[in-house]
């Protein structure tokens, strides 16, 4: 005689890492995958912002130009795109698709605004906003990276501060302190490893 509570089908997570710029969605999403990279899958965002410095194509951003986004808006390739900063950013479809049907838990970052799209079209992703410890440590943050013109620094700064608002949008929140990077990764382990148990979850559609 079989147990049900063993033959429960393990449905792969879609973990959607979002929050202002400047509070390290980058560094904790490869730091969560580094842990354990076969059961990881990191969606990589195409982008038509140039490359900073340090940045790969390919591994950090897929780095297109604005006829070919367009060309993937008008294919239907992407899961959701948005302007953000004067540049276009969007998720590929086919890579969430080939991540999910690999069993493997899919993560992605993106923007506030996008994580609000991924909802309305994907109700079981798992929303996480990540967070500075305070408006104050993220403006110094935003201004040490140096990327960024004075006026293009303050509206990432007036953006932020507005994007911290939507904190109750998300399923969960962790802060990402400067110093404490590995306890922020270790609490979206914890995260992960209750939705895996939670009861009732269904696949990922797209």
């Amino acid at each position: 005689m079989t147990n049900p509570l063993y033959d429960r089908p393990q449905h792969p997570v879609l973990i959607v890492i979002a929050g202002p710029s400047g509070v390290g969605k980058d560094t904790i999403a490869r730091r969560l995958i580094a842990r354990n990279p076969d059961n990881f899958y990191f969606v990589v965002t195409a982008t038509t912002r140039p490359p900073r410095a340090g940045e790969e194509d390919g591994v950090d951003y897929f780095f297109v130009t604005n006829d070919e986004f367009a060309k993937m808006i008008d294919q239907d390739d992407l899961l959701e795109w948005a302007i953000v900063y004067n540049d276009y950013k969007g998720v590929p479809k086919q890579q969430i698709r080939d991540a999910l049907a690999s069993g493997r838990d899919v993560v992605m970052r993106v923007d506030v605004q996008g994580a609000a799209t991924i909802r309305k079209l994907i109700p079981d992703a798992l929303l996480v906003f990540l967070s500075a410890e305070s408006e104050s440590t993220l403006d110094t943050r935003l201004r040490e990276r140096r990327s960024e013109s004075d006026d293009q620094l303050s509206l990432r700064i007036a953006t932020a501060r507005k994007e911290m608002r939507r904190i109750d949008e998300f399923d969960y929140f962790v802060v990402n302190r400067q110093t404490e990077q590995e306890e922020a990764v270790e609490t979206l382990m914890a995260i992960i490893r209750a939705e895996r148990h939670k009861t009732g979850r269904k696949p990922i559609q797209l």
